[in-house]
């Protein structure tokens, strides 16, 4: 596979009829959500993989918690994540923090977990299944209890989502929003209901290897070989259209709460 223009790659967002648009303004509305849900005080947010801060930037901009959320965003490409400060410096958002690194290992959250809010958006299609079950279970460190766990994942045949709820059921998440797969992307949002564990400082939780672009990651491949240490189980541009989402929704859809669906009993391996 070619090695893939990561920042190129974000112009789809301009477009509203794009599956990504679609997908951003359902990840938009799920992080409203979340922080209309919140306990009441300070807040800390963190993303994994943030590309241009799209999601979480818009977001935050005029929400009314914006000053009680002290958010890092961790991305590797020194261009996306120039956009993502630009964007959060226009917005007003002096607590947003934007740190140019490999959001893959643990040590760039020091100091901001557990978080009430973890983004794990455009990650888990980009590496192997195994690995994606390993950074499921690392989210055990990077959530607070009642913090909320937002992530996306493409929908490619065999679809993954269903097996990556379970996942995240085992480890003491609740599931409170999937997608519907008729919209041919996946997103979701989770809760946890656990206690946190401290974040592993040194750790490699995934490897980026990007994806096709019709049958998604090699699924096979896995950081486990190279270090088989896994969390145990538990019982762009600025041309943004900063949420403009919202303009079309009833002043009160935004405090409905999250519908939950039965939960599926986990499949052990």
């Amino acid at each position: 596979m070619t090695e893939r223009d990561w920042y190129a790659w974000h112009h789809d967002y301009d477009d509203p009829a794009t599956a990504l648009a679609r997908r951003l303004a359902a990840v938009q509305e799920q992080i409203c959500v979340a922080l209309d849900q919140a306990r009441p005080g300070p807040l800390r947010a963190i993303s994994l993989c943030a590309g241009q801060g799209a999601d979480q930037v818009a977001a935050l901009a005029g929400h009314p918690r914006q000053r009680d959320v002290r958010a890092r965003l961790v991305e590797l490409d020194p261009r996306n994540a120039d956009v993502a400060r630009q964007a959060a410096q226009a917005a007003g958002l002096s607590r947003v923090e934007v740190v140019t690194d490999d959001a893959a290992l643990t040590g760039a959250y020091a100091g901001m977990t557990p978080a009430d809010l973890v983004l794990v958006c455009g990650v888990f299609g980009n590496m192997s299944d195994a690995d994606v079950e390993r950074t499921v279970g690392y989210c055990t460190q990077l959530c607070a209890r009642d913090g909320t766990v937002v992530w996306t994942r493409g929908r490619w045949p065999p679809d993954l989502v269903p097996q990556i709820c379970d996942w995240f059921a085992g480890r003491g998440f609740d599931e409170l929003w999937v997608s519907d797969p008729a919209e041919g992307w996946g997103a979701a949002a989770h809760r946890f209901t656990g206690t946190p564990d401290p974040l592993e400082p040194g750790v490699r939780m995934f490897t980026f290897r990007g994806h096709h672009p019709r049958t998604g990651p090699a699924r096979h491949l896995s950081l486990s070989t190279e270090r088989a240490v896994v969390p145990a189980l538990r019982p762009s541009r600025l041309r943004w259209r900063l949420l403009a989402w919202r303009d079309d929704r009833s002043p009160d859809s935004r405090h409905r709460p999250a519908q939950r669906r039965p939960r599926r009993p986990v499949r052990r391996r």
